[in-house]
Protein backbone atom coordinates (compact mmCIF):
# COMPACT_ATOMS: atom_id res chain seq x y z
CA UNK A 1 0.00 0.00 0.00
CA UNK A 2 2.75 2.47 0.93
CA UNK A 3 4.51 1.79 -2.37
CA UNK A 4 1.35 2.69 -4.33
CA UNK A 5 0.90 5.90 -2.37
CA UNK A 6 4.52 6.91 -2.99
CA UNK A 7 4.20 6.12 -6.68
CA UNK A 8 1.00 8.15 -6.99
CA UNK A 9 2.56 11.04 -5.10
CA UNK A 10 5.61 10.97 -7.37
CA UNK A 11 3.43 10.95 -10.48
CA UNK A 12 1.35 13.85 -9.15
CA UNK A 13 4.47 15.85 -8.28
CA UNK A 14 5.95 15.27 -11.74
CA UNK A 15 2.71 16.32 -13.44
CA UNK A 16 2.46 19.49 -11.38
CA UNK A 17 6.09 20.59 -11.64
CA UNK A 18 6.83 19.85 -15.30
CA UNK A 19 6.00 22.58 -17.82
CA UNK A 20 2.47 22.27 -19.13
CA UNK A 21 3.71 22.30 -22.69
CA UNK A 22 7.14 21.82 -24.05
CA UNK A 23 5.67 21.55 -27.53
CA UNK A 24 7.20 23.93 -29.93
CA UNK A 25 7.97 24.20 -33.58
CA UNK A 26 11.49 23.09 -34.46
CA UNK A 27 11.37 24.80 -37.88
CA UNK A 28 10.33 28.09 -36.28
CA UNK A 29 13.04 27.59 -33.67
CA UNK A 30 15.67 27.13 -36.37
CA UNK A 31 14.66 30.50 -37.83
CA UNK A 32 14.92 32.12 -34.39
CA UNK A 33 18.26 30.51 -33.49
CA UNK A 34 20.33 33.22 -35.20
CA UNK A 35 20.73 35.06 -31.91
CA UNK A 36 22.01 31.88 -30.26
CA UNK A 37 24.62 30.94 -32.85
CA UNK A 38 27.36 33.28 -31.61
CA UNK A 39 27.81 31.16 -28.49
CA UNK A 40 25.98 27.90 -29.13
CA UNK A 41 26.31 27.61 -32.91
CA UNK A 42 23.46 26.93 -35.34
CA UNK A 43 24.18 23.24 -34.80
CA UNK A 44 24.05 23.57 -31.00
CA UNK A 45 27.77 22.90 -30.66
CA UNK A 46 29.34 25.64 -28.59
CA UNK A 47 31.86 27.99 -30.15
CA UNK A 48 33.00 29.32 -26.77
CA UNK A 49 34.45 27.30 -23.88
CA UNK A 50 32.11 28.95 -21.35
CA UNK A 51 28.94 28.20 -23.35
CA UNK A 52 27.42 24.70 -23.19
CA UNK A 53 26.64 22.46 -26.13
CA UNK A 54 22.87 22.29 -26.42
CA UNK A 55 22.41 20.08 -29.50
CA UNK A 56 20.25 17.09 -28.66
CA UNK A 57 19.59 18.35 -25.13
CA UNK A 58 16.29 17.33 -23.54
CA UNK A 59 13.55 19.74 -24.62
CA UNK A 60 11.91 20.01 -21.21
CA UNK A 61 15.30 20.81 -19.67
CA UNK A 62 15.94 23.53 -22.29
CA UNK A 63 12.52 25.11 -21.68
CA UNK A 64 13.13 25.12 -17.93
CA UNK A 65 16.64 26.54 -18.27
CA UNK A 66 15.50 29.31 -20.62
CA UNK A 67 12.56 30.18 -18.38
CA UNK A 68 14.90 30.26 -15.38
CA UNK A 69 17.20 32.70 -17.22
CA UNK A 70 14.18 34.82 -18.14
CA UNK A 71 12.88 34.93 -14.56
CA UNK A 72 16.32 35.55 -13.08
CA UNK A 73 16.32 32.27 -11.14
CA UNK A 74 19.38 31.34 -13.19
CA UNK A 75 21.91 34.05 -13.92
CA UNK A 76 24.30 34.67 -16.79
CA UNK A 77 25.06 38.13 -18.17
CA UNK A 78 24.80 37.16 -21.84
CA UNK A 79 21.69 35.03 -21.38
CA UNK A 80 20.08 37.81 -19.35
CA UNK A 81 20.44 40.18 -22.30
CA UNK A 82 19.09 37.66 -24.82
CA UNK A 83 16.14 36.43 -22.74
CA UNK A 84 14.42 39.80 -22.38
CA UNK A 85 13.03 39.70 -25.90
CA UNK A 86 11.98 36.04 -25.99
CA UNK A 87 8.32 35.10 -25.70
CA UNK A 88 7.09 31.76 -24.31
CA UNK A 89 6.54 30.59 -27.91
CA UNK A 90 10.12 31.60 -28.82
CA UNK A 91 11.42 29.58 -25.87
CA UNK A 92 9.38 26.50 -26.83
CA UNK A 93 10.42 26.79 -30.48
CA UNK A 94 14.12 27.18 -29.68
CA UNK A 95 14.01 24.25 -27.28
CA UNK A 96 12.23 22.11 -29.89
CA UNK A 97 14.86 23.02 -32.50
CA UNK A 98 17.93 22.31 -30.38
CA UNK A 99 16.36 19.13 -28.96
CA UNK A 100 15.67 17.89 -32.50
CA UNK A 101 19.34 18.02 -33.53
CA UNK A 102 20.70 14.50 -33.74
CA UNK A 103 24.11 13.93 -32.24
CA UNK A 104 26.23 10.82 -31.98
CA UNK A 105 28.61 9.85 -29.25
CA UNK A 106 31.63 7.60 -29.48
CA UNK A 107 32.54 6.10 -26.11
CA UNK A 108 36.15 6.37 -24.98
CA UNK A 109 38.25 3.28 -25.47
Amino acid sequence: MTRKVLLLAAMFFAAVTLPASAAGNAEAGKKKAGQCQTCHGMDGISKLPEAPNIAGQNQIYLVKALNDYKSGARKNDMMGVIMGALTPDDINDLAAYYASIQISVTPAK
